[in-house]
């Protein structure tokens, strides 16, 4: 599988285990957002080739409608369907098979019914009163008896809050200069996917490009690299500070782009540009 973003992101392990254990309550009360969702929860999806917001939206019908992001639609799609074993015996049921089947990439507790009709639930996460994940679930589906997930969709990992996407193998949320976090469509890093013997690495995505932080040599005998990861660099004359800070690290461009130079507390490191994909082997 090509090794992009989605790919070196490690989801967090599902609810539902094996012998049946259950972790933190899925669903909890609490009010809905301050402004529910008050459309159909039936709505016509289309399934779309392209990852724009606009086809997002058509392919999550009802969920996609129920979100309230503060930028785009960041993931949204109807799952392809349960098997007629799989469905559950409650809207809740229909809601954990959900995480089961798609491991998706959105927190796995602390849900809200938002809206309840008479053969589909919609459920919210919702931070700060604004609804940021939706998921449809439905009931006796053609062929799919029970309750099981029907569309889904997600704002941007960077409006969930600090405590949901930090320490779980998720997106690593930047933020800027004035200390706000910025959405992963524009720069985001993840930590090397351990079953590829990448764990010593580093990939970091921004402005469409990715570099890689290679200390140990992962790919030092492959082409994939624009260069070699430099440690102990020197930060260049043209290069300028982008404001983008992660924890210690802070982002340096040059024009070019070719290389991002990474300011820590012990120096400047040299991370080299991805020259071309590249997947496990």
């Amino acid at each position: 599988m090509r090794r992009g973003l989605a790919a070196t992101v490690l989801a967090a392990a599902a609810v539902v285990g094996c012998d049946g254990a259950r972790g933190p309550d899925v669903v909890v009360e609490g009010t809905p957002p301050a402004t529910p969702y008050r459309g159909p929860l039936d709505i016509a999806t289309k399934e779309a080739d392209a990852s724009s917001p606009q086809a997002m939206r058509i392919a999550s019908g009802a969920a996609g409608r129920a979100l309230e992001c503060d930028g785009e639609i960041y993931w949204g799609t109807g799952p392809d369907g349960w098997s007629d074993s799989d469905g559950g015996g409650s809207p809740e049921d229909g809601l954990r098979l959900f995480f089961d089947m798609f491991d998706p990439e959105v927190p796995r507790d602390g849900y809200r019914v938002e809206r309840r009709g008479a053969d589909r639930v919609l459920y919210s996460y919702d931070v700060r009163g604004r609804t940021k994940v939706a998921v449809v679930v439905a009931k006796d589906q053609r062929d799919r008896p029970g309750w099981g997930p029907e569309t889904n969709a997600s704002c941007d990992p960077s409006e969930l809050p600090a405590s949901v996407t930090s320490g779980q193998g998720r997106h690593e949320i930047w933020t800027d200069a004035r200390g706000h976090r910025v959405p992963v469509t524009k720069i985001t890093s993840s930590a090397g996917a351990g079953h590829c013997g990448w764990q010593s690495a580093h990939f970091l995505t921004v402005g469409g490009r990715t570099y890689v932080r290679d200390p140990h040599g992962v790919f030092a005998e492959d082409s994939v690299l624009a260069g070699r990861y430099d440690g102990d660099a020197t930060m260049p004359a043209d290069a300028h500070d982008t404001g983008y800070r992660f924890r210690g690290w802070r982002l340096w461009l040059t024009q070019d782009g070719d290389t991002a130079y990474v300011r820590t507390s012990h120096g400047v490191e040299a991370w080299p540009k991805e020259r071309r994909g590249f997947a496990c082997r």
